[in-house]
């Protein structure tokens, strides 16, 4: 008897609908084919001791099962609940005629009972799109394959409870969940708030900006002056993301499993590798490619502590994904491409030693070393980062006041208004939602100067000998700073702000 199953493969970010063919005739014999990996191909073992344990087995006929299509290869112990079952109808042990309209997935362990998938989210949507009744998958996945509306998921902790479904649809009820309710029930939530930091008034102010209008930012400090303390809580000030960036950004974690019981993802990622990274576990890729710590920041804040430290090659990569906010990996026979729409913040010891030339306190570095320390980090790559910001240790004085700062509830509402001003000013253009995103003909259209900017900003580029890149970051934070101040054109205070955040590079910085 033939019978067809449906499971479902993820690529990138989306899915593809796995048909599953099993049938059985006479003879003894095994045959899995379609580009199984190994982990399928172990099934096997985990299916016939997992129907054996809740009283069925699996029968000593000629077995052939097909997963189509057959050159798209396939990997994973998720399929084992999509094959079981496919057994189970092809040799008559159960009766699902409708086996047909539900997509199953779902790792068995060999009691019968189910460990969770990776990718749930983006096959529930795939799954949406082709008309499936339901998703049958295990209860650690269910929240998060319930946002999708019109589809009924069904919350599976062992195969029994499939069979019975099966046999009496009566038996399980489709989980339901508010996703709006849920969504902006958890928005307001964060551990970290700017309220905490004492002092560093003018690093907020950076911070601010940079918030406001998606600048990547490097904080230049030495050890314990806050640097770290500082990019958590950047998160907090960000805007709150809206329902169409959290389903984006759930797929993406989705599909390497780091989706949390709550389902939709709420807040913005905050991910923060340490400096022996690969290249690959950073932009992603791989034999079967995986997003990459790029990827998983979309919609949040990738930081990068003690940059310098990271490998040349794997600062290289980040080069490209920051111009393009995505990532594209290609392999002979597919290519994936992975959203990577994430604020850079970056932060650095000034010298070796860990302190500036003037430093008197401490053992300090030559200006040679200080050169040689910051040569680790690429001029293309530092030109992409439109804030440098030095970052000093907090005076006693400051760190023993009562008083705390700002709350980040209260940043974030100007944070919010600048970038609603931006939502506007770039309503006609779909690839360009924030400042930091302008490209060249945006720049001249929104960032035209009156004739004393213009004089500022020559005399600035002709002292600090700035690229034309950095002329750009220039204007691109200007217009932040001005809509913040809510005016429409750029004039000289912005200008004189947004080139002081340029501390690479000025003269003299090295000593």
């Amino acid at each position: 008897m033939l019978v067809k199953v449906y499971g479902s493969a993820v690529f990138g970010v989306e899915a593809t609908t796995i048909t599953v063919e099993v049938n059985i005739d006479k003879g003894i014999a095994y045959h899995l084919v379609g580009l199984p990996d190994n982990a399928i191909k172990e099934s096997s073992y985990r299916i016939s001791a997992a129907l054996k344990n809740n009283g069925f087995k699996l029968p000593g006929k000629k077995i052939t099962i097909n997963m189509a299509p057959a050159d798209l290869r396939k990997e994973g112990s998720a399929y084992d609940l999509t094959l079981a079952m496919g057994v189970l109808v092809a040799s008559n042990q159960i009766k699902a005629e409708d086996i047909g309209d539900y997509v199953i997935m779902g790792e068995l362990s060999l009691d019968g009972g189910l460990q969770p998938i990776k990718g749930a989210l983006p096959i529930a949507i795939k799954a949406r799109e082709e008309g499936f009744k339901g998703f049958l998958l295990p209860k650690q996945n269910a929240k998060e394959a319930a946002v999708v509306n019109d589809l009924d998921v069904y919350a599976i902790e062992n195969i029994k409870e499939v069979i019975d479904f099966f046999k009496n649809k009566s038996t399980l009820n489709p989980l339901k969940i508010d996703t709006r309710k849920e969504f902006y029930n958890e928005l307001d939530h964060s551990d970290f708030d700017f309220a905490d930091v004492k002092g560093q008034e003018t690093i907020k102010r950076c911070m601010e900006i940079a918030a406001a209008g998606g600048h990547n930012i490097i904080l230049i400090g030495p050890p314990g002056s806050g640097k770290t303390m500082l990019a958590k809580r950047l998160p907090s000030i960000l805007p709150p993301m809206s329902l169409m960036e959290a389903l984006e950004t759930t797929k993406i974690h989705s599909v390497v499993g780091k989706v949390k019981e709550h389902g939709l993802m709420s807040q913005r990622p905050f991910r923060s590798p340490h400096h022996t990274i690969s290249d690959v576990a950073l932009v992603g890729g791989g034999t079967y490619p995986q997003p990459g710590e790029i990827s998983l920041s979309h919609n949040g804040v990738l930081f990068l502590d003690e940059l310098p430290e990271f490998k040349r090659s794997a600062l290289e990569v980040l080069r490209q994904p920051l111009e393009d906010r995505e990532v594209t990996i290609s392999r002979a026979k597919f290519t994936v491409t992975y959203p990577s729409s994430f604020m850079l913040v970056a932060s650095m010891n000034p010298s070796p030693s860990g302190y500036f030339v003037d430093d008197d306190k401490a053992v300090t570095s030559s200006p040679y070393e200080m050169q040689r320390y910051l040569g680790k980090i690429s001029g293309p790559l530092l030109d992409r980062i439109d804030l440098h910001i030095e970052v000093q240790p907090v005076p006693f004085e400051k760190l023993s006041e009562d008083r705390n700062g700002e709350l980040s509830k209260v940043i974030r509402e100007r944070v919010t208004e600048a970038r609603e001003i931006q939502t506007k000013r770039f309503s006609d253009n779909e690839k360009v939602h924030y400042n930091a995103q302008m490209h060249v003909k945006q720049i001249r259209e929104y960032c035209a100067l009156n004739k004393d900017s213009k004089l500022l900003l020559k005399t600035a580029m002709d002292r600090l000998n700035l690229s034309a890149r950095a002329y750009d970051r220039i204007l691109k934070v200007a217009r932040t700073i001005a809509d913040l101040a809510d005016e429409k054109g750029i004039l000289p205070d912005h200008i004189a702000e947004a080139i002081q955040y340029r501390s690479l590079d000025r003269e003299g910085w090295l000593g």
